[in-house]
């Protein structure tokens, strides 16, 4: 999961072309809420099964963390290093497939994409480091039998991908509506255990990480320009009229 800026904001980026999480609220991207619903489904389904959250960020990601509990869930692991700040796609999948591994897995649920980046790829690059398969994207999921199975909505096509468990799956916002905290599941997050790793806890070197590692970077950011008011064309008779006109002016202009 990603503790991600509020998209409602009026989000922006710091001086050295990185996210600036720190003038406006964050929280529990909403795309990864969906893949917390898939992953309490299942284990409702498996009575022997654990759900563990992870997530890498600054300390206020933590409260993302404490969300997907209230939610459901067993307990979270939390990276936290200062030399992850800045950090791209391929560094990121790093650092969650160094942590998974160290955990233990059979399934790795993911959200199809972070709602602040929006890059979509991390689940599939998750895979190639943990060297299993990858079936994501899917609208529909079922576990059972050794084996993940889902369906994917095309363009064109309806397609339904499977793969060998252990695996990992990233779920579209069409999978299912992701449920609300209760106030008994509030109360019992805070008592579920919360681990926070470094990336010397995982073996990583800094150098393999943050923004210096980064293989892409933004050179220049404008603000998108404040909305004017629209132009009104009243209805007095001659309404088609002068919305023909005002749609001829704004193709040819």
């Amino acid at each position: 999961m990603k503790h991600v800026p509020d998209a409602t904001a009026d989000r922006t980026f710091t001086e050295e072309g990185t996210a600036d999480r720190a003038s406006v609220d964050s929280l529990l991207s909403e795309l990864d809420e969906y893949a917390v619903e898939q992953a309490l489904r299942i284990a409702e389904s498996a009575p022997d099964a654990e759900v563990c959250y992870l997530t890498v960020g600054p300390d206020d990601a933590r409260d993302a963390l404490r969300k997907a509990l209230a939610m459901g869930g067993d307990s979270a692991l939390h990276v936290a290093d200062d030399g992850i700040e800045g950090s791209d796609v391929f560094a990121t999948s790093l650092v969650l497939a160094r942590a998974i591994e160290r955990h233990g897995f059979d399934l790795v649920l993911c959200g199809m994409a972070s709602t602040d980046g929006g890059a979509a790829v991390v689940p599939a690059l998750l895979a190639e480091r943990l060297g299993v398969p990858a079936v994501t994207h899917v609208e529909e999921l079922a576990v059972q039998g050794g084996a993940v199975t889902g369906r994917r909505e095309g363009d064109t096509a309806t397609v339904r991908i499977s793969g060998d468990l252990p695996a990992v799956v990233s779920v579209t916002d069409r999978s299912g509506d992701a449920r609300y905290p209760s106030f008994k599941g509030i109360l019992a997050a805070k008592k579920k255990p919360l681990e926070t790793l470094t990336l010397a806890d995982l073996g990583i070197d800094a150098a393999e990480v943050g923004r210096a590692a980064a293989r892409s970077a933004v050179d220049s950011a404008t603000r998108r320009p404040p909305r004017t008011k629209g132009e009104l064309v009243t209805d007095d008779g001659a309404g088609g009229i002068g919305l023909a006109a005002f749609l001829t002016a704004k193709k040819f202009a």
